[in-house]
């Protein structure tokens, strides 16, 4: 089973990523379209020239790897994705392959967290947009993603994650719930910048209180971000 887990930043993702990654069974890739992102967009991000020197920078090249052998002969691949790193003109008949799911992530956590390590991010940086369009697109070609929220699987990791493997069909299994401190080993080459607290963390952290305060410079991302979010959250266990 190759699983594409889609959200935008701050999101969960790395933490869901090491949850995949600590089964035996499981291999995991982590954001494998940032170089080409990067590449095709001119973006100036955090680590940008090591990561173009750490992944593939074309898109055909990467859904070649993507699609490829399973790393290491495991049974499943657990593939970390952004919605926001597939622009225009990328192909994406690939995501047929794969069990798609959909992470979401309260836009107020996700600009209060973004914020701490990049300035001034905009509504593509967050990746809302593009997450409703991926979900759009699976619709309109037969497919029926999985969605899951952050706050559900912090709330109570055990019955959310055992919830998601019998949705995509995968027997869960309780290591997801613990993990090595210090990391992945596919920790994509941008780790030190971006997943200082989750490569510190063992497990997922408890359950999150209410929503941060925003800024308000960043009320008008928030108001752009929240009505997307709230579409996508009606739609967790209808799709």
């Amino acid at each position: 089973m190759r699983i594409a887990m889609w959200s935008g930043p701050r999101n969960l993702s790395t933490a869901m990523m090491y949850a995949f990654g600590a089964r035996a069974d499981c291999a995991v890739v982590d954001e494998p379209f940032y170089a080409a992102f990067l590449a095709q967009n001119g973006l100036d991000h955090p680590m940008r020239d090591a990561v173009l020197a750490a992944q593939p920078n074309i898109a055909r090249d990467v859904v070649a790897q993507i699609t490829g052998p399973i790393p290491g002969g495991a049974a499943h691949w657990y593939q970390k994705h952004m919605a926001h790193h597939m622009l225009d003109g990328m192909d994406l008949g690939w995501m047929d392959q794969m069990v798609n799911v959909f992470l979401l992530r309260h836009p107020a956590r996700v600009i209060a967290s973004y914020v701490a390590k990049r300035e001034n991010p905009t509504l593509e940086d967050i990746g809302f947009p593009q997450q409703l369009a991926l979900m759009q697109h699976l619709r309109d070609t037969g497919h029926r993603p999985v969605l899951v929220d952050s706050f559900d699987i912090r709330e109570n990791p055990a019955a959310a994650l055992e919830k998601l493997c019998d949705q995509i069909g995968l027997g869960f299994d309780p290591t997801m719930l613990h993990w090595t401190a210090g990391g992945h080993p596919d920790d994509g080459v941008w780790a030190e910048h971006w997943y200082g607290a989750v490569r510190a963390s063992t497990g997922f952290a408890g359950p999150e209180g209410p929503a941060p305060e925003i800024p308000d410079a960043m009320r008008p991302l928030l108001d752009a971000a929240l009505p997307i979010y709230e579409e996508m959250r009606g739609r967790v266990g209808q799709i």
